[in-house]
């Protein structure tokens, strides 16, 4: 009885694979390792047209993501997948639903005749653009999770079998490369989207010991919602979800376009800073509260529409040095900023109330914003904590509204 082959046959893509092994624990990104594959692939006598990746990520925003890399590109294509695409006809019927579902693989031979083959119009795109032979993958990663990898050429009569062959031997490879940048990615955007871009990177770097971090001089907004607790009493758990969302959206995406770092979401309020260190801060955090403002008119403006009563707010800015880094139990960390400035900023948002004014900014904030911006002053006021009386002053912006 013959002995089995312990080697496996020689294919033409044995270089790529060896080079993904060996050659890419330097490179940090799935997408430039991909269409370097797809470059090498080529060079070793597979004709390579056009592959793309598809990739199942967990994000706030979107589903996935694809990669796509054609003929000549040295770097490959990277477009975002939305939640709603498996119910567009974009998904529906194709290679993509097909290997989700649970196929091992979709070969469509693009030259036979196309009342044969399958209907959708992704094939109908490629015959048009001279491919000749497609193949899909599954692409397996730990624990049963499938993704997709496909392949696709113009050579006449399509890939043969040592085409296939090759391709094959890439995959179990591939998948180890990609999940592991698509973890450490995950990674990324798991912390970017609960922490914040800036203290995400920190944590990354390390930052995770207890009672470790810098002091910076900052910015501080604060901001609240009013009469949360009668709306989420008297609103349906749906309807107080979508309120709140959309309230944070028109708070916190002029905060992220004009350079602040929202730190945390608590309940109906939000903590945001502005470093110093960075240009024109305090400009930018009232630009900021322009748009939110403008943002949150026009929310108002839909609501009304639907019968719902206008939302209200306020928002305490003050400035001035905060401790910013690790705090809690030896177990469950925040990575948040402390200190006496954000407790001022905290109790102006209280008194936005008193005063009967949505924005009140401290004197120290004041006076690092004028003449640039017109503020009116509304006087002296006592704030819990604080010995002494705080001049205060009001920023209402011309919001078109």
């Amino acid at each position: 009885m013959t002995a089995p082959d312990k080697n496996p046959p020689a294919t033409l893509s044995d270089g790529v694979v060896h080079w993904l092994i060996n050659g890419t624990r330097d490179e940090r990104f799935i997408d430039n390792i991909f269409a370097e594959m797809c470059n090498r692939l080529q060079q070793a006598g597979i004709p390579l047209k056009r592959s793309t990746v598809h990739i199942l990520i967990h994000h706030p925003q979107w589903l996935g993501a694809r990669m796509m890399w054609s003929d000549g590109m040295r770097e490959a294509e990277i477009a975002r997948v939305d939640f709603d695409v498996r119910e567009r006809s974009e998904y529906i019927g194709s290679s993509a639903n097909e290997i989700h579902d649970g196929a091992a693989e979709v070969r469509e031979r693009l030259e036979q005749d196309r009342s044969l083959g399958r209907k959708h119009a992704l094939y109908d795109e490629m015959r048009e653009k001279g491919l000749t032979d497609y193949v899909a993958w599954p692409l397996y990663h730990t624990l049963g999770k499938r993704h997709l990898v496909t392949f696709a050429t113009d050579r006449p009569g399509g890939f043969d079998d040592a085409h296939v062959a090759a391709l094959k031997n890439v995959l179990p490879v591939l998948a180890l490369v990609s999940e592991i940048r698509v973890k450490n990615r995950l990674a990324r955007t798991l912390l970017e989207t609960y922490v914040g871009a800036h203290a995400g990177e920190l944590i990354l770097a390390g930052a995770t010991r207890r009672g470790t971090g810098t002091t910076v001089r900052a910015a501080i907004m604060i901001c609240d919602l009013r009469d949360f607790t009668k709306i989420s009493d008297n609103w349906p758990r749906d309807d107080v979800i979508d309120l709140l969302n959309d309230y944070f959206d028109a708070m916190s995406e002029p905060i992220a376009r004009h350079g602040g770092e929202i730190l945390k979401f608590i309940g109906d309020g939000l903590l945001a800073i502005f470093p110093l260190s960075e240009p024109n801060a305090c400009a930018n955090l009232l630009h900021a509260v322009t748009e939110a403002r403008v943002a949150m008119a026009a929310l108002n403006a839909r609501n009304n529409g639907t019968g719902r009563a206008p939302l209200n707010y306020g928002i305490g800015v003050h400035v001035g040095d905060v401790m910013y880094g690790n705090i809690g139990s030896s177990s469950r960390l925040d990575f948040t900023v402390i200190g006496p400035a954000v407790n001022m900023a905290s109790r102006l948002e209280a008194l936005t109330k008193q005063v009967g004014r949505p924005v009140l900014l401290s004197r120290d904030f004041a006076e690092l914003v004028q003449p640039k911006f017109e503020l009116e002053r509304v006087g002296k006021y006592e704030v819990r904590g604080f010995s002494d009386p705080i001049e205060l002053f009001a920023f209402q912006p011309d919001t078109g509204t």
